[in-house]
């Protein structure tokens, strides 16, 4: 079981100061805050791609390579890659020289995102947004297997005898997960390819996610590449902690209600007992984490929003300590007790390449 933390990197105004960082400040806290992730002992930091205000992460490869050079272990990923309005070629050639710079510390969530005038801005029509999904992606997916590829289709140039550089590090693309919070479109094409299902559960009841995330598994199984429960699936939540839950509630009320993520709808109390939105003690966030198997089966990763609606640095820096030093020893032991053997582990490139290896062997 991986866990970790994603941002969307939001450029917010914290309402008790009334002081908004500067890009250059969010930009540079999302590198310490990744670095801290790493020191508390998380296995996973993945960050957005936005193109507009409020919003900074318009280049993640180019963070997540700074980020490689002053990092060690963790795993480095996005929150998501638009494959919808993104160059499948230039994907391709981006991961693979990430991977290459972080030693296969690399994997992607591909989504559509969640800003309609993205499309024009990178001349597409918001229509074709599923059709670019899954042309896009059979195109990524052809670059990083094929050594030489000839290739057409409806939403960009032809492709003859190319070749994308550098190629997947070890021959060994980086995984990919396919994120969707409202599309079966996108759940059906995960599980076409056997790649990772991300459920990011942050705005609706889990009953919807329930229902993308069985639709997946049946689908994996179908398309045969193993039995449902090994179908690979990584979900979102938010967390706000405090020793004390009146503290926590006290503090973070304010950010909540003017976050641009979800501010100004519901109340907090609503929001928190109809979503993964925990704001309370460490062991409040442990027991409704904990949930999650129950709502959705074993899975393989977790990833929080931590850092978002205005959150100072070191308030930020605080939320991890308590994740790694309280929360997360706990989850790790509670989520491994009762494992199925079946059940893969989160998947690394290390794992897939011994996985590729003994297949090799046995043919």
């Amino acid at each position: 079981m991986q866990f970790g933390i994603f941002t969307v990197g939001d450029v917010t105004t914290d309402p008790t100061t009334g002081r908004t960082p500067s890009e250059a400040e969010r930009i540079k806290a999302m590198v310490t805050i990744a670095q801290k992730a790493e020191e508390v002992g998380l296995d996973v930091f993945a960050t957005g791609e936005h193109h507009n205000p409020p919003f900074v992460p318009s280049s993640p490869t180019t963070m997540l390579g700074y980020i490689a050079a002053r990092t060690e272990r963790i795993i480095l990923s996005t929150a998501t890659t638009l494959i919808t309005t993104n160059d499948p070629v230039k994907i391709a050639e981006d991961f693979a020289m990430l991977q290459h710079l972080a030693d296969g510390r690399v994997d992607l969530t591909l989504g559509r995102g969640n800003t309609g005038p993205v499309y024009p801005w990178f001349g597409k029509d918001i229509r074709d947004g599923i059709p670019l999904a899954i042309e896009n992606y059979a195109l990524l997916h052809k670059l990083w297997r094929e050594d030489v590829v000839d290739w057409s289709g409806k939403f960009r140039t032809p492709l003859q005898s190319f070749t994308s550089t550098p190629r997947p590090l070890d021959g060994v693309p980086p995984f990919v997960w396919h994120g969707s919070i409202r599309s079966p479109e996108i759940a059906e094409q995960a599980a076409y390819y056997g790649d990772g299902f991300f459920a990011n559960n942050i705005f609706w009841p889990k009953e919807h996610f329930q229902r993308l995330i069985r639709l997946y598994r049946q689908r994996y199984e179908h398309y045969g590449h193993g039995s449902a429960d090994q179908a690979i699936v990584g979900l979102g939540g938010q967390v706000f902690m405090r020793k004390n839950s009146q503290d926590a509630v006290r503090e973070f009320r304010p950010y909540f209600d003017n976050a641009p993520v979800y501010g100004h709808g519901p109340s907090l109390e609503d929001f928190t007992d109809q979503t993964p939105l925990t704001v309370g003690s460490p062991q409040q966030v442990i027991d409704k984490t904990l949930t999650f198997r129950e709502s959705f089966g074993d899975y393989q990763r977790q990833l929080f929003l931590m850092d978002h609606a205005g959150l100072p640095l070191k308030t930020v820096l605080e939320q991890l300590d308590l994740l790694g030093e309280e929360v997360i020893p706990v989850l790790r032991e509670e989520f491994a007790a009762g494992r199925p053997a079946q059940v893969p582990d989160g998947p690394t490139h290390a794992a897939r390449l011994v996985a590729r290896t003994t297949a090799e062997v046995k043919s």
